[in-house]
């Protein structure tokens, strides 16, 4: 389906669900009406009312999502006043207050609108998944050589580099083409064109959709600032250190191109948890919604939500219960959960927040702050978890975690009867470079490895720090006879880069050894390490920056005697 296709299903499905809604809601303020009607002035009056507020409270959350804010604004009005009442001790409620409350819930019906107005959603293309193609580069810099050096290096990342010396021949280009991530040298042509300047008065390049950089002599705070206004995510100072550089540009596409976000939904209110869902899915999001709440955990495990958003009050169990069930279990402490509920009272919400939950969103809620609250949330849930399971130099898994991947992968490529081939990677002679040019200068030399590797691998490949200068990559369904170019790829691209050291250039290299799952069917994840190991050190004895794979030890020849 095209995306102009999916658009108009998607807004297809929320009229139907706002006509759905509507076509019941006469039958719900009947209800109300009802239950008004049975109370009799007395201390009994305290369960109805109880029904009352629960009823109002789901009108107060849910009208609003479907075009009927006003019916909100009274719903919410009237729960409220029910619990004030609801909190005296003897409850007593005269007759003029109990007319008083049957006129305003017939009132309720006015407040619907012959058209609701229609929600607002942004709709967001689908998530990028990965191509063989390379992403664009667009460099602005006058300066050949560098503009020349650059581009070598940058290529050498698998990225297309196309080179402009000036902003106005990047003005033209855009009107047939757009890059993937702009570079932008802040002064050209000997520092008589500002190109911060250039661009604001460009429309054609503002309006561009993609990432922009700048690279400056200047370190100087304001520039700094201006950068910050033109929406840069990059400023670097020359001489470029173009590791580092490499590596926030990859930063910032996998941020780009990262996993759809996933929230569960767990709401009694059946139209409006779907509401949420199409809603959240629009904006590019995987959202799933229960409602069955004593599977929950089990729903978890399986949909490894990075966000739950839990209405605070339902028939069977309390958010606060479900929160609090999520909480003993030591693998979902830092699961982000957010009640999303038509509860104002700020003592209530503290109360809630304090059982379990991370913030707390208030009932109805707009289409797009709901997006915004999602997407931030697990933001910073991600920030967390590569905290925890990532090397904090590379972005790379740890060596626990990469060591649980690999055995992870060898299980199930025995599972469905397809071969997975781990390999390696240790950098040559690196006590020597950090020796020579200090560890800061190693650090660079680290970082120029693990950016290459997560540019020249599949996005489905699976790579870790195993400790210091040493990697292990795991590429699960794939033999050894496919893998063996792909990681020589590795090889040659970071033999050819150069590094820099107050003006001195050195390069590096790299040994590889690779082994294959379907050459060794009998062993498990670790044991295809060590076999991945002593081949990388037979390619250190065969003189280096070479691959070797590991082969089982042949059949001894056993003779009749």
């Amino acid at each position: 389906m095209t995306s102009a296709g999916a658009e108009q299903a998607l807004k297809d499905r929320l009229a139907q669900l706002r006509a759905r809604y509507l076509e019941h809601l006469p039958d719900e303020l009947a209800a109300l009406s009802s239950l008004q009607g049975r109370l009799a002035g007395k201390e009994q009056d305290r369960e109805v009312l109880d029904e009352l507020q629960q009823r109002l409270h789901k009108l107060a959350g849910s009208g609003g999502s479907f075009g009927c804010a006003s019916l909100s604004t009274a719903a919410r009005a009237l729960e409220q006043r029910i619990g004030d009442w609801l909190q005296v001790r003897e409850l007593a409620l005269d007759a003029p207050t109990r007319r008083s409350l049957a006129n305003e819930l017939a009132a309720l019906a006015r407040t619907v609108p012959e058209s609701p107005e229609r929600s607002a959603v942004r709709w967001v293309p689908e998530a990028w998944s990965a191509t063989e193609s390379a992403m664009a580069i667009w460099l602005v810099e006058d300066d050949a050589e560098l503009a020349r050096q650059l581009k070598q290096q940058l290529e050498s990342f698998n990225y297309e580099v196309r080179v402009f010396k000036g902003i106005d021949a990047l003005r033209r280009a855009v009107e047939d083409q757009q890059p993937d991530l702009l570079l932008v040298d802040v002064m050209l042509e000997d520092g008589r064109e500002n190109a911060t300047e250039r661009l604001v008065d460009c429309p054609q390049v503002q309006a561009l959709d993609c990432p922009l950089i700048f690279i400056s002599v200047n370190d100087d705070f304001p520039s700094r600032v201006r950068a910050v206004q033109l929406g840069a995510q990059g400023y670097f100072l020359k001489p470029l250190d173009v590791p580092r550089l490499v590596s926030r540009i990859s930063q910032i596409f996998e941020e780009r191109h990262a996993p759809a976000q996933r929230v569960l939904i767990v709401d009694d209110d059946a139209d409006l948890a779907e509401h949420m869902r199409l809603v959240l899915t629009a904006a590019g999001m995987e959202a799933r919604v229960l409602d069955a709440p004593r599977e929950i955990m089990d729903t978890i495990a399986a949909f490894r939500p990075e966000l739950v958003l839990m209405d605070l009050y339902m028939p069977e169990y309390a958010g606060t219960d479900l929160a609090g069930v999520i909480r003993q279990h030591e693998a979902y402490i830092h699961l982000p959960i957010v009640y999303l509920s038509a509860e104002t009272d700020i003592e209530r919400q503290i109360e809630a927040m304090g059982r379990g939950a991370d913030d707390f969103l208030t009932k109805p809620i707009s289409d797009l702050q709901l997006v915004a609250a999602a997407r931030s949330r697990i933001a910073r849930a991600r920030q967390l978890e590569e905290r925890i399971s990532k090397d904090s130099l590379t972005g790379l898994l740890k060596h626990a975690s990469i060591k649980e991947a690999a055995s992870r992968e060898v299980l199930r490529a025995r599972r469905i009867g397809r071969p997975v081939t781990l390999a390696m990677l240790d950098i040559d002679h690196f006590k020597r470079v950090n020796d020579t040019y200090g560890h800061a200068v190693g650090d660079v030399v680290i970082m120029s490895i693990a950016t290459l590797l997560r540019q020249r691998l599949r996005q489905s490949d699976i790579i870790g720090r195993y400790g210091g200068e040493e990697f292990v990559a795991v590429l699960p369904e794939c033999e050894a006879e496919h893998a063996r170019p792909v990681l020589e790829e590795v090889r040659r691209n970071f033999a050819a880069l150069e590094f820099n050291h107050q003006g001195e250039r050195f390069g590096s290299t790299i040994s590889i050894g690779m082994v294959c799952s379907a050459d060794y069917p009998d062993q498990d994840g670790p044991e295809l390490l060590v076999a991945a190991d002593e081949a990388l050190y037979r390619a250190k004895r065969g003189g280096r920056d070479q691959i070797q794979q590991a082969f089982p030890a042949p059949a001894p020849d056993v003779t009749d005697c």
